[in-house]
C-alpha cells in the first residue's frame, strides 16, 4: 500500500534521511523505531506528503505522491488519519468540534450526520458522551483518545501514529496499545506507528523497522527483530548505551 524508495531529506547542511527504502502492505501494522532525532517523524510526514524529499519517491496505492500538485495530494491525504504526538487538539474547541474538524469544508453533511459520526468515533475510542468537554478537562490518555477519534472519524484507510504512548503511565499506555490493535482489526486499516516504547512496539506491530544512521538499518517480523543478536538492535531494544560510542 505504501512504498518508500531511496528517500533522502536534508534540512540545510544536515542530512536526516539518506536512501530510505520501506514497504508497507495493506492491512499491515508496521512499527518504526530508532533513537531520538534519527528521522522517524520526518519519515512519517513524508508518507502523508507534509514534507517533500530532496531525492527519492513515496508511492501510495501505486501513485508517486512526491510528483503531485497540491490538489491531487489532498485527494491522497483523505486516505490517511494521523495521531500526533501531543494529540494536537484545539483548546478553544469542544471535543465534538475537535473530532468534527475534518468535516469543516464538507457542505454535503448535515449537522445531525456529523454529530452521529462524532459520537460513533468517540464510542470506538471508549469515550462516549464527552462531546461538550474541553481538552483542558481531559487527562493525557483521554486527549490521545480524542486525537485518535478525530483521526478515524472519516474512516481512513491508513492511520499514522507519532509516539502514541509518550508521556503516559504504563497502564494508560497499555490501554492505548489495545485501542490501536482494536481499531486496526475492527476498521481494517493499515497502521504505521513511530515509538520509543519497546513494549508497545512488540505488542502492536506485525513488523518492525529500525531507522539508524539515516536509513532503515533492519526490518522484519516483530519477534525476529526482538530476538535479534545484532549489537545495534540489541542495545536499542534493551536500552543499553555503548560506552565506546554513547551516541549509537
Amino acid at each position: 500500500m505504501i512504498e518508500v524508495r531511496q528517500l533522502t531529506k536534508r534540512f540545510g547542511p544536515q542530512t536526516v534521511l539518506e536512501g530510505v527504502d520501506l514497504r508497507i502492505e495493506r492491512g499491515e501494522s508496521v512499527v518504526i523505531i530508532g533513537r531520538s532525532g534519527c528521522g522517524k517523524s520526518v519519515l512519517l510526514k513524508h508518507l502523508i506528503g507534509l514534507l517533500q524529499p530532496d531525492a527519492g519517491s513515496v508511492y501510495v496505492d501505486g501513485q508517486d505522491i512526491t510528483r503531485m500538485d497540491e490538489r491531487s495530494l489532498l485527494q491522497v491525504r483523505r486516505k490517511f488519519g494521523m495521531l500526533f504526538q501531543n494529540a494536537a487538539l484545539f483548546d478553544s474547541l469542544s471535543v465534538a468540534e475537535n473530532v468534527a474538524f475534518a468535516f469543516r469544508n464538507q457542505r454535503n453533511l448535515t449537522r445531525a450526520e456529523i454529530a452521529r459520526r462524532v459520537a460513533e468515533a468517540l464510542e470506538l475510542v471508549d469515550l462516549p458522551g464527552i462531546e461538550h468537554k474541553r481538552p483542558a478537562e481531559l487527562s493525557g490518555g483521554m486527549r490521545k483518545r480524542v486525537g485518535l477519534a478525530r483521526a478515524i472519524v472519516y474512516r481512513p484507510e491508513i492511520l499514522l501514529y507519532d509516539e502514541p504512548t509518550s508521556g503516559l503511565d504504563p497502564i494508560v499506555a497499555d490501554s492505548i496499545d489495545q485501542l490501536i490493535i482494536r481499531i486496526r482489526d475492527q476498521l481494517r486499516v493499515t497502521s504505521v506507528v513511530v515509538t520509543h516504547d519497546m513494549r508497545s512496539a512488540r505488542r502492536v506491530g506485525h513488523r518492525v523497522a529500525m531507522l539508524h544512521d539515516k536509513r532503515i538499518y533492519a526490518a522484519g517480523p516483530t519477534e525476529e527483530i526482538f530476538a535479534s543478536t545484532d549489537p545495534v538492535l540489541r542495545r536499542f531494544i534493551d536500552g543499553v548505551s555503548d560506552p565506546k560510542h554513547p551516541d549509537f
